[in-house]
């Protein structure tokens, strides 16, 4: 089967905790599933996918083959048989983000072309040293952020219960449910342990905010992306154009917080911003590479500056490490999550799914940022205690000279229209 680019999810974007429980995948569903197969050919089914597909060719050193040996001698009665099988199958390959969904799970992981989604608005992934359940990012204005869940946080029981070693579609199913119910979140957070009770709700998401500002350093254009979703690229494209006609002096793009999505929507909005250059490279497991690049249809050249945090994972790494190694913005914030992983996610015949991480990916200048992430050009640290009072007690101070991670950013963007201005005097 040939992997379309909307099947291509970045591992950071894991799950986020809603009836759509992935909110930034745009899988294509195949409808009613023609013919149900038996428990078993289901089971030899995923085995082939991942035997095929597979990121690492030695499995994480599990002998792949014995497995299907072992897995299919076993008698299977139902599909719930099937399915707890093909869960501790993949367990083998000790890959949090290689997963098995049941056919609820993954109707409840795919987008609503609404956008509105519902449960408490975080990303979620499993650690893959610990085996903890650990928040990538929640999003702007859902009950999770509203009530102070943070990037990094560690989430240590959902209602009392143990989430170590558990997978993401079981902290899914313990923390989804109906608008105006309660989850109760155990949150490990530098040490201390937290009890969060979160009300779920509806929730509209629009991954795209901004403003023109007038700045000691003249008039800016400010955006804020929320996620890599499938409209993602459609809004980007719609500020950028709004704002020039403003005829704005330079821009600031935020991707604080913003825990990912599609593959392709990161690349497409790089060549927003890019002229030409390489924007990733994804390497499968014979080594082989594909490239993404810039096309020369740059909706502006004006200088940029990017706003990063550890909440901005995978389709932020990418565009951000894309941005800083073609030298088309600088980087300003504090170190990125680190999640450099590619998932194909397939739709089996009986309804269920299954994520495969079939890559890694880099960016322009060669750099894996798994588990390191990108450091920006210029650092501005915020304690969490900072970011809590500037993200959820004093909200209208975002994206203003009282948040000091935007005020570094007009402050090296005014530097940046200074010297671009010379340059033109110059040359004239």
């Amino acid at each position: 089967m040939v992997i379309t680019k909307s099947r291509l999810v970045l591992g950071a974007t894991a799950v986020t905790l809603s009836s759509i429980a992935v909110t930034s995948l745009g899988i294509h569903s195949r409808g009613q599933a023609l013919f149900k197969p038996s428990p078993k050919e289901l089971v030899d089914q995923v085995w082939q996918i991942v035997q095929r597909q597979y990121v690492d060719e030695n499995f994480n050193q599990v002998n792949w083959l014995a497995v299907r040996k072992e897995f299919l001698s076993k008698d299977y009665t139902s599909q719930e048989d099937a399915y707890a099988s093909i869960r501790e199958m993949l367990q083998r390959l000790d890959d949090p983000y290689t997963r098995f969904m049941d056919p609820e799970e993954f109707k409840n992981m795919q987008v609503d072309t609404s956008g509105e989604l519902t449960g408490i608005g975080i990303t979620i992934s499993q650690d893959e040293e610990t085996k903890q359940i650990v928040v990538i990012s929640p999003i702007d204005d859902t009950p999770a952020f509203k009530a102070g869940i943070l990037a990094k946080d560690v989430i240590r029981a959902i209602n009392g219960q143990n989430t170590k070693g558990m997978d993401t579609n079981q902290a899914v199913s313990l923390i989804r449910g109906e608008p105006g119910t309660k989850v109760n979140l155990t949150i490990e957070r530098d040490g201390n342990v937290k009890e969060f009770e979160i009300t779920r709700a509806r929730i509209e998401i629009h991954p795209v905010k901004y403003s023109s500002q007038q700045t000691p350093v003249g008039k800016l254009g400010y955006i804020r992306l929320n996620q890599f979703s499938a409209n993602a690229s459609r809004e980007m494209q719609s500020a950028i154009r709004d704002l020039e006609r403003q005829r704005v002096n330079g821009y600031i793009l935020d991707l604080r917080g913003n825990p990912g999505g599609l593959l392709y929507s990161s690349v497409e909005i790089a060549r927003m911003w890019l002229d030409r250059g390489t924007i990733v490279s994804t390497i499968d497991r014979g080594g082989e590479q594909e490239r993404e690049v810039a096309r020369g249809r740059a909706l502006t050249d004006k200088p940029l500056v990017v706003l990063v945090d550890k909440g901005s994972a995978s389709a932020s790494e990418i565009l951000s490490g894309a941005l800083q190694d073609n030298n088309r913005a600088v980087l300003v914030g504090s170190q990125t999550f680190g999640k450099g992983l590619v998932q194909s996610v397939r739709p089996l015949e009986d309804g269920s799914g299954l994520a495969v991480t079939i890559a890694k990916y880099h960016t322009p200048s060669g750099k894996d940022i798994n588990k390191h992430g990108v450091i920006p050009d210029v650092t501005v640290e915020l304690s969490d205690e900072q970011r809590q009072e500037l993200w959820l007690r004093q909200r209208e101070k975002l994206a203003t000279l009282a948040d000091p991670q935007f005020a570094k950013a007009v402050e090296v963007l005014g530097k940046e229209i200074a010297a671009r201005s010379l340059r033109s005097s110059e040359s004239k």
